[in-house]
């Protein structure tokens, strides 16, 4: 079959049909992660985090200063930004663990909604493993995604040549479990995962367009915006915001393009903000992530370091915008119901 993502504006392959973002710094992440022992790797990012509190963050505070443009107050955080960061630091919520598990999560919403509607937005699941060489490529569609269930921009979507690619595939499986996205990025969700590899239905058209990504950004249950995403994995990603009315909404993220065109609202929009908001119960802050493809809902992720706390807002009052609907509280996780821990 061939493989029409190459001339689709949309999708611009890397390395094959790897689609994945990369930069200087997951570079130098990646090889030392990649070459080095688990315990090891753990080691250093445990003496990373302990050296990074005794100078009270300052390599925190430079990078977040460099890349949003103020100064980080961690002693009374006001922006979402400045707000994310101090998760990462300081939030210890179990639950985090369990929702930004790619593959546990699905068990956790059949919990929050029940089998019959967690059925209706999960994305078909063909395979999930710990062994990369266990892949069953030969009875996997032509078209399907792979990717690690602890930690983002790693995916590999496969839109054709299978056979061609299974070696190539299964040896950066194999780099991805070795991986632990959340020792050098202060993610603490990530960490304590259990690392799997999970080969899923790819949701794609016949014309090789990727679905359209709904990210409502959701505070103690409730949604408030909307980020609008397509072109995802692209060369660009082209970005909007809206509010929960759907008026568009003058913001934009720096370095990323913006949609030229206001979207119509989506006919099911009041259901993407119920099911968001059942979606969100229990966390205090979280993106929930939706895809609407062939006139159905999917779940894609729960996302709870948006950009890591790196999003640069224009303007940058949206920022503390989005922070005033988030009000911080230690350990406010016992307040909800311990049973959702369990699976």
């Amino acid at each position: 079959m061939k493989d029409k993502s190459t001339h689709n504006p949309f999708i611009q392959p890397v390395d094959g049909n790897e689609l994945t973002r990369t930069t200087p710094g997951k570079r130098r992440r990646e090889y030392y992660m990649h070459r080095f022992p688990p315990g090891l790797n753990k080691l250093y990012a445990d003496l990373k985090l302990n050296a990074d509190k005794f100078f009270s963050y300052k390599a925190i505070r430079k990078e977040f200063l460099d890349k949003n443009g103020y100064a980080l107050n961690l002693d009374s955080p006001q922006s979402y930004n400045e707000k994310i960061i101090w998760k990462k630091l300081y939030d210890r919520n179990p639950l985090l663990t369990v929702t930004a598990d790619k593959y546990l999560v699905r068990s956790y919403i059949r919990r929050l909604l029940g089998n019959e509607e967690a059925e209706k937005i999960l994305v078909p699941l063909y395979h999930v493993t710990d062994n990369p060489d266990t892949i069953p490529f030969d009875e996997l569609p032509e078209r399907f995604v792979v990717k690690p269930n602890h930690g983002c921009k790693m995916h590999w979507i496969v839109t054709g040549d299978k056979e061609r690619l299974k070696d190539r595939i299964r040896e950066k499986c194999r780099k991805w479990l070795h991986s632990n996205h959340g020792l050098y990025d202060h993610q603490w969700a990530y960490r304590h995962i259990k690392r799997k590899i999970i080969v899923e239905k790819l949701l794609l058209t016949d014309d090789c367009y990727l679905p359209m990504d709904y990210k409502l950004f959701c505070f103690h249950g409730k949604v408030r915006f909307f980020r609008i995403s397509r072109n995802r994995f692209g060369k660009e990603d082209m970005n909007a915001y809206y509010d929960t009315e759907w008026n568009f909404l003058p913001v934009k993220n720096h370095g990323y393009a913006m949609m030229n065109k206001i979207l119509p609202r989506p006919s099911n929009l009041e259901y993407l903000i119920e099911l968001a908001e059942k979606l969100a119960v229990n966390l205090d802050a979280v993106r929930v992530d939706l895809f609407c493809f062939d006139n159905k809902i999917y779940f894609g992720e729960l996302t709870h370091y948006h950009s890591s706390g790196l999003s640069r807002f224009e303007p940058v009052s949206f920022d503390f915008e989005l922070g005033s609907y988030w009000k911080i509280k230690k350990n406010y996780w016992f307040d909800f119901s311990p049973e959702l821990l369990y699976h």
